[in-house]
């Protein structure tokens, strides 16, 4: 299947040269670029990108789809991490697969109408029959590129844990699931819609040993790493009392550095864990908007990029953002590294990097991120003649003065956004579905 790109006011390459190109041409053939230039012949299909800026797709590293459910919970809206989850906790047992299935549709739709194509998740706790498979059907029927992690609570209440004992799991069973969702769905080659990870909750609901066994499950497997690490105030503590030791020593420790992981949040790093993390090659998701909804600071993104660590975005769960808007999250996370640098700290090119080539490396998925000969068709198209962008004397400066929704949407060559409306699902009927879960939920 070919489909031209024709007409573009600019393309924003995020290629090895960081090159912009204007009133130029992508050609897409069975899911790749195959060419870029101006004046392409226009045989075959095309889509018309006359006052348009065109990116690479937006790549989310940090998730939890199913928190699309419960956003918003008077509960939990002016309770810090610990209080938070333990408003919610109780709600969330209530799930099953259909409420997985629906939510991560929901969390996956939004995401690409905010220029998103390629996107993980961490779902870290299955009651009533749920599995990592039904986030997965959802993905593959929007169209999504999708990188789940099967995430993992086993520290109960009554073992001194945060979580309930009814949403914890036996650690035989965790890494027994982990084997069977990486031989069921990982795909490890060039341009996989679906790659798999391991991704134990949080030092304070699994043990040391799951951690030791999970990465060594993982790297017998050829599979990343996930987890949260030095969220906030109370994670550092949690660990220097338990563990003796700061998060980054915890994690170097229990084989948890290196290229093939990738931690959320590090709101707290200190220097010397910036330094190993960027020695080992070990990434962070970047979640501004959370990290300013619970009260919990913000991450020394500057420093990082400074030292070499890679870093990309992610837009958290929606139960503690309450919003799943890539691009939104792209403009916070510049506007505070301001806030805390300085107004010269991080430019808008640098956060849409992050937003794209350096989630795609966090990921580990270099074959994504960039628009260049070779790479994956996954471009997003950002009409700039509207109102958000009238008056922009740089109409690819998307994250000062531009749309927050993307006019189309590729995935693997494949459109899932067409004039701002998904093609691959009746959205409607999906948040109708969402909402009446959401009552029922409510009780």
């Amino acid at each position: 299947m070919a489909i031209l790109i024709k007409n573009a006011t600019t393309i924003v390459t995020m290629d090895a040269t960081l090159s912009d190109l204007a009133q130029a041409d992508i050609r897409v053939e069975n899911g790749v670029i195959s060419e870029i230039g101006k004046g392409l012949d226009s045989t075959g299909d095309s889509i018309d990108a006359s006052g348009c800026v065109v990116t690479p797709g937006l790549v989310n590293t940090h998730h939890h789809l199913y928190q699309t459910l419960t956003r918003a919970v008077p509960g939990g809206q002016d309770a810090l991490l610990f209080g938070w989850l333990q408003t919610l906790y109780p709600i969330w047992s209530r799930f099953g697969p259909e409420e997985m299935f629906i939510s991560a549709q929901i969390g996956l739709a939004e995401l690409a109408l905010s220029g998103c194509t390629l996107t993980s998740d961490h779902l870290y706790l299955y009651p009533n029959g749920a599995r990592l498979d039904d986030t997965i059907a959802a993905a593959h029927e929007i169209g999504m590129r999708f990188h789940p992690t099967r995430g993992a609570m086993s520290i109960g209440e009554s073992d001194g844990g945060l979580p309930p004992d009814a949403l914890v799991e036996r650690e035989e069973f965790i890494l027994e699931d982990c084997v069977r969702v990486i031989d069921a769905h990982h795909d490890p080659r060039e341009g996989a819609m679906v790659r798999v990870g391991v991704a134990p909750c949080s030092p304070f609901s699994v043990s040391r040993e799951l951690m030791r066994d999970a990465a060594l499950l993982a790297r017998d497997k050829g599979v990343m790493l996930h987890t949260h690490l030095a969220e906030n105030d109370e994670d550092i503590a949690y660990s220097l009392e338990k563990f003796g030791c700061r998060p980054g020593q915890y994690a170097e420790d229990l084989g948890w550095t290196g290229p093939d992981v990738w931690h959320a949040h590090c709101v707290k790093l200190d220097g010397q864990e910036i330094d190993l993390f960027a020695r080992s090659r070990t990434g962070v998701a970047h979640c501004p908007c959370s990290n300013c909804r619970l009260g919990s600071g913000i991450a020394p993104v500057r420093a990082m990029r400074d030292a070499g660590v890679p870093v990309g975005l992610g837009v958290d769960g929606s139960a503690s953002n309450d919003s799943g808007n890539l691009v939104a999250e792209a403009r916070q996370a510049m506007l505070l590294q301001r806030v805390a640098n300085g107004a010269n700290a991080m430019s808008a090119r640098e956060a849409l990097y992050i937003a794209t080539r350096g989630g795609a490396e966090v990921l580990g998925r270099p074959d994504c991120g960039q628009i260049a000969v070779g790479k994956r068709a996954d471009i997003a198209i950002w009409d700039v003649s509207g109102v958000e962008s009238a008056g922009s004397w740089d109409p690819a400066a998307l994250l000062l003065a531009g749309p927050t929704r993307v006019k189309h949407l590729l995935v693997e060559g494949r459109q899932i956004v067409r004039d701002g409306h998904m093609t691959s699902i009746d959205l409607p009927r999906v948040v109708e579905r969402q909402n009446a879960l959401a009552r029922a939920l409510m009780g």
